[in-house]
Protein backbone atom coordinates (compact mmCIF):
# COMPACT_ATOMS: atom_id res chain seq x y z
CA UNK A 1 0.00 0.00 0.00
CA UNK A 2 2.59 2.43 1.05
CA UNK A 3 4.88 1.60 -2.14
CA UNK A 4 1.36 2.40 -4.33
CA UNK A 5 1.16 4.80 -2.92
CA UNK A 6 4.69 6.48 -3.48
CA UNK A 7 3.93 5.81 -7.45
CA UNK A 8 0.93 7.68 -7.19
CA UNK A 9 2.42 10.25 -5.52
CA UNK A 10 5.74 10.66 -7.79
CA UNK A 11 3.14 10.34 -10.59
CA UNK A 12 0.99 13.38 -9.44
CA UNK A 13 4.60 15.83 -9.60
CA UNK A 14 5.80 14.42 -12.81
CA UNK A 15 2.48 15.68 -14.43
CA UNK A 16 1.37 18.59 -12.39
CA UNK A 17 3.19 20.82 -14.51
CA UNK A 18 0.74 19.95 -17.60
CA UNK A 19 -2.61 19.05 -15.75
CA UNK A 20 -2.08 22.89 -14.18
CA UNK A 21 -1.55 23.96 -17.90
CA UNK A 22 -4.90 22.40 -19.04
CA UNK A 23 -7.06 23.82 -16.65
CA UNK A 24 -5.43 27.72 -16.97
CA UNK A 25 -6.48 26.53 -20.73
CA UNK A 26 -9.83 25.52 -20.04
CA UNK A 27 -10.04 28.35 -17.52
CA UNK A 28 -9.35 30.72 -20.31
CA UNK A 29 -11.51 29.37 -22.75
CA UNK A 30 -14.73 29.36 -20.40
CA UNK A 31 -13.75 33.28 -19.93
CA UNK A 32 -13.45 33.96 -23.36
CA UNK A 33 -16.52 34.64 -25.12
CA UNK A 34 -16.77 31.75 -28.11
CA UNK A 35 -18.43 32.00 -31.37
CA UNK A 36 -21.83 31.70 -31.80
CA UNK A 37 -24.45 30.81 -35.03
CA UNK A 38 -26.78 34.09 -34.08
CA UNK A 39 -26.29 36.90 -36.99
CA UNK A 40 -27.21 40.43 -36.72
CA UNK A 41 -28.57 43.34 -39.07
CA UNK A 42 -26.41 46.39 -39.25
CA UNK A 43 -27.65 49.62 -41.20
CA UNK A 44 -24.60 51.85 -40.76
CA UNK A 45 -21.98 51.43 -43.11
CA UNK A 46 -19.73 53.39 -40.17
CA UNK A 47 -20.74 50.99 -37.07
CA UNK A 48 -20.56 48.24 -39.99
CA UNK A 49 -16.60 48.11 -39.30
CA UNK A 50 -15.21 46.40 -42.34
CA UNK A 51 -12.24 45.69 -42.89
CA UNK A 52 -12.13 44.66 -46.38
CA UNK A 53 -14.39 45.90 -49.43
CA UNK A 54 -15.03 46.19 -53.31
CA UNK A 55 -15.92 48.69 -55.72
CA UNK A 56 -17.67 47.70 -59.11
CA UNK A 57 -15.64 50.07 -60.85
CA UNK A 58 -12.45 47.52 -60.43
CA UNK A 59 -14.61 45.03 -62.54
CA UNK A 60 -12.75 47.81 -65.55
CA UNK A 61 -16.53 48.30 -67.21
CA UNK A 62 -18.42 51.18 -66.53
CA UNK A 63 -21.47 52.25 -68.59
CA UNK A 64 -22.05 55.31 -69.81
CA UNK A 65 -25.72 56.23 -70.67
CA UNK A 66 -24.56 59.37 -72.77
CA UNK A 67 -22.19 57.28 -75.39
CA UNK A 68 -24.08 53.84 -74.82
CA UNK A 69 -21.51 50.75 -75.67
CA UNK A 70 -22.99 47.42 -75.30
CA UNK A 71 -19.40 46.24 -74.32
CA UNK A 72 -19.67 47.55 -71.06
CA UNK A 73 -22.48 45.17 -70.23
CA UNK A 74 -21.53 42.56 -67.43
CA UNK A 75 -22.98 38.78 -67.67
CA UNK A 76 -25.19 37.78 -65.69
CA UNK A 77 -22.62 35.88 -62.81
CA UNK A 78 -19.22 36.64 -62.68
CA UNK A 79 -16.24 36.99 -60.08
CA UNK A 80 -14.53 39.83 -58.72
CA UNK A 81 -11.87 40.07 -56.20
CA UNK A 82 -11.94 42.13 -52.86
CA UNK A 83 -8.94 44.74 -52.39
CA UNK A 84 -8.01 42.44 -49.62
CA UNK A 85 -7.85 39.83 -52.16
CA UNK A 86 -10.53 37.85 -51.44
CA UNK A 87 -12.49 35.97 -54.70
CA UNK A 88 -16.27 36.58 -54.88
CA UNK A 89 -19.09 35.48 -56.96
CA UNK A 90 -22.14 37.39 -58.42
CA UNK A 91 -25.21 36.39 -59.67
CA UNK A 92 -27.96 38.13 -61.02
CA UNK A 93 -31.19 35.89 -62.78
CA UNK A 94 -31.71 36.46 -66.32
CA UNK A 95 -35.27 38.04 -66.76
CA UNK A 96 -37.63 36.22 -69.71
CA UNK A 97 -37.53 39.96 -71.71
CA UNK A 98 -35.41 40.82 -74.56
CA UNK A 99 -36.07 44.67 -74.19
CA UNK A 100 -34.28 44.63 -70.74
CA UNK A 101 -30.06 45.12 -70.87
CA UNK A 102 -27.75 43.05 -68.61
CA UNK A 103 -26.51 44.35 -65.62
CA UNK A 104 -23.90 46.88 -65.64
CA UNK A 105 -21.74 49.49 -63.48
CA UNK A 106 -22.56 52.98 -63.81
CA UNK A 107 -21.34 56.09 -61.75
CA UNK A 108 -23.93 58.10 -60.05
CA UNK A 109 -23.31 62.06 -60.60
CA UNK A 110 -24.93 65.34 -61.66
CA UNK A 111 -25.68 65.08 -65.26
CA UNK A 112 -23.54 64.79 -67.67
CA UNK A 113 -21.40 63.41 -65.43
CA UNK A 114 -23.30 60.36 -64.40
CA UNK A 115 -26.55 59.22 -63.32
CA UNK A 116 -28.26 61.46 -60.38
CA UNK A 117 -28.81 58.57 -57.47
CA UNK A 118 -29.10 59.05 -53.21
CA UNK A 119 -25.87 57.46 -53.09
CA UNK A 120 -22.76 59.49 -53.04
CA UNK A 121 -21.80 61.75 -55.45
CA UNK A 122 -18.99 59.64 -57.47
CA UNK A 123 -19.75 56.13 -56.15
CA UNK A 124 -20.47 52.92 -58.73
CA UNK A 125 -23.10 51.40 -58.43
CA UNK A 126 -23.95 47.61 -59.59
CA UNK A 127 -26.80 47.58 -61.12
CA UNK A 128 -29.05 44.66 -62.18
CA UNK A 129 -30.36 45.82 -65.62
CA UNK A 130 -33.49 48.20 -67.13
CA UNK A 131 -35.64 48.53 -70.43
CA UNK A 132 -34.73 52.02 -71.21
CA UNK A 133 -37.74 52.36 -73.69
CA UNK A 134 -40.28 51.64 -71.12
CA UNK A 135 -41.05 54.86 -69.79
CA UNK A 136 -41.26 55.98 -66.14
CA UNK A 137 -40.89 54.21 -63.97
CA UNK A 138 -38.69 52.32 -66.09
CA UNK A 139 -39.25 48.53 -66.00
CA UNK A 140 -36.10 46.34 -64.52
CA UNK A 141 -34.37 43.28 -63.89
CA UNK A 142 -35.61 43.17 -59.85
CA UNK A 143 -33.32 40.61 -58.89
CA UNK A 144 -32.22 39.10 -56.26
CA UNK A 145 -28.36 39.43 -56.38
CA UNK A 146 -26.62 37.05 -55.08
CA UNK A 147 -22.89 37.71 -53.92
CA UNK A 148 -21.20 34.20 -52.76
CA UNK A 149 -17.72 34.47 -51.17
CA UNK A 150 -14.92 31.98 -51.75
CA UNK A 151 -14.44 31.66 -48.17
CA UNK A 152 -16.70 32.39 -45.26
CA UNK A 153 -16.44 35.85 -43.74
CA UNK A 154 -17.92 37.28 -40.47
CA UNK A 155 -19.92 40.00 -42.55
CA UNK A 156 -20.81 41.89 -45.55
CA UNK A 157 -22.74 44.69 -46.18
CA UNK A 158 -23.82 47.22 -49.25
CA UNK A 159 -26.34 50.68 -49.84
CA UNK A 160 -29.57 49.74 -51.71
CA UNK A 161 -31.96 51.50 -53.65
CA UNK A 162 -34.23 50.91 -56.53
CA UNK A 163 -34.71 52.82 -59.40
CA UNK A 164 -37.92 55.30 -59.97
CA UNK A 165 -39.11 54.05 -56.88
CA UNK A 166 -39.00 56.37 -53.72
CA UNK A 167 -40.42 54.21 -50.66
CA UNK A 168 -39.97 50.06 -51.26
CA UNK A 169 -39.13 47.43 -48.96
CA UNK A 170 -35.79 45.73 -48.68
CA UNK A 171 -35.10 41.91 -47.57
CA UNK A 172 -31.19 40.60 -47.51
CA UNK A 173 -30.69 37.02 -46.07
CA UNK A 174 -27.25 35.02 -45.26
CA UNK A 175 -26.62 31.46 -45.55
CA UNK A 176 -23.37 29.35 -44.82
CA UNK A 177 -21.91 26.99 -46.79
CA UNK A 178 -24.09 24.36 -46.58
CA UNK A 179 -26.79 26.55 -47.84
CA UNK A 180 -28.66 26.83 -44.26
CA UNK A 181 -30.35 29.87 -43.51
CA UNK A 182 -28.57 32.04 -41.03
CA UNK A 183 -30.78 34.86 -40.93
CA UNK A 184 -32.77 37.31 -43.32
CA UNK A 185 -34.21 40.81 -42.25
CA UNK A 186 -36.62 43.24 -43.77
CA UNK A 187 -36.02 47.09 -43.68
CA UNK A 188 -37.69 49.81 -45.48
CA UNK A 189 -35.88 52.13 -48.29
CA UNK A 190 -35.65 55.09 -49.95
CA UNK A 191 -34.55 56.40 -53.59
CA UNK A 192 -34.08 59.85 -55.01
CA UNK A 193 -31.67 61.80 -57.23
CA UNK A 194 -30.10 63.57 -54.38
CA UNK A 195 -26.87 62.06 -54.17
CA UNK A 196 -27.04 62.58 -50.25
CA UNK A 197 -25.98 59.14 -49.45
CA UNK A 198 -29.17 58.38 -47.78
CA UNK A 199 -29.31 55.01 -49.57
CA UNK A 200 -29.84 51.99 -47.11
CA UNK A 201 -27.27 50.77 -46.04
CA UNK A 202 -27.68 46.58 -45.43
CA UNK A 203 -25.36 44.31 -43.67
CA UNK A 204 -25.49 41.10 -41.93
CA UNK A 205 -22.71 40.08 -39.08
CA UNK A 206 -21.68 37.07 -37.54
CA UNK A 207 -19.80 36.41 -34.19
CA UNK A 208 -17.75 33.82 -36.48
CA UNK A 209 -16.74 33.59 -39.84
CA UNK A 210 -19.96 31.17 -41.56
CA UNK A 211 -21.45 33.65 -43.80
CA UNK A 212 -20.46 32.75 -47.34
CA UNK A 213 -23.37 33.65 -49.17
CA UNK A 214 -25.33 37.39 -49.05
CA UNK A 215 -28.75 37.17 -51.12
CA UNK A 216 -29.76 40.86 -51.62
CA UNK A 217 -34.06 42.01 -53.37
CA UNK A 218 -36.48 44.34 -52.45
CA UNK A 219 -40.48 44.52 -52.75
CA UNK A 220 -40.45 45.73 -56.45
CA UNK A 221 -41.32 42.79 -58.78
CA UNK A 222 -40.11 44.74 -61.99
CA UNK A 223 -37.90 47.50 -60.85
CA UNK A 224 -34.16 47.23 -61.20
CA UNK A 225 -32.02 47.59 -58.34
CA UNK A 226 -28.65 49.01 -57.55
CA UNK A 227 -26.02 48.59 -54.99
CA UNK A 228 -22.67 50.13 -54.49
CA UNK A 229 -19.26 49.62 -52.87
CA UNK A 230 -19.41 46.12 -50.44
CA UNK A 231 -18.32 46.06 -47.43
CA UNK A 232 -16.85 42.68 -46.12
CA UNK A 233 -15.41 41.73 -42.35
CA UNK A 234 -12.81 38.80 -43.45
CA UNK A 235 -10.68 38.14 -40.29
CA UNK A 236 -11.14 36.36 -37.02
CA UNK A 237 -12.39 38.67 -33.70
CA UNK A 238 -9.62 39.27 -31.05
CA UNK A 239 -11.05 36.97 -28.61
CA UNK A 240 -11.40 34.20 -30.76
CA UNK A 241 -7.83 34.56 -31.85
CA UNK A 242 -6.41 34.32 -28.67
CA UNK A 243 -8.32 31.11 -27.75
CA UNK A 244 -6.80 29.61 -30.50
CA UNK A 245 -3.30 30.48 -30.14
CA UNK A 246 -3.94 29.34 -26.45
CA UNK A 247 -4.82 26.25 -27.50
CA UNK A 248 -1.68 26.04 -29.72
CA UNK A 249 0.54 26.94 -26.83
CA UNK A 250 -0.51 24.40 -24.36
CA UNK A 251 -0.02 21.44 -27.17
CA UNK A 252 2.99 22.30 -27.53
CA UNK A 253 3.76 22.88 -24.02
CA UNK A 254 2.33 19.38 -23.04
CA UNK A 255 4.20 17.65 -25.72
CA UNK A 256 8.09 18.98 -24.64
CA UNK A 257 6.68 17.64 -21.15
CA UNK A 258 5.78 14.33 -21.89
CA UNK A 259 8.82 13.69 -23.63
CA UNK A 260 11.15 14.07 -20.35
Amino acid sequence: MAFATNQLLKFSIKYLPAIATKLAITTLIAVLPLPVQAVTLVTSRAAFGGNDEIDWSSLGKVFNPFAPDPSAFLPNSFSAVSEGGLSLGVNIPQVDDAAITPPFVFKTSVIPKGIPTNFTDGDFLLFTGLNPRSGFPAIGNPGPLTISFDRPVFGAGTQIAVDDIPEFKTFVSAFDSANNLLGTFTVPGTSSEKLDNSALFLGIRSETANISRLVFSTSELNRALAINRVSIIAVPEPNYTVAILAFGVSGAILRVRQRR
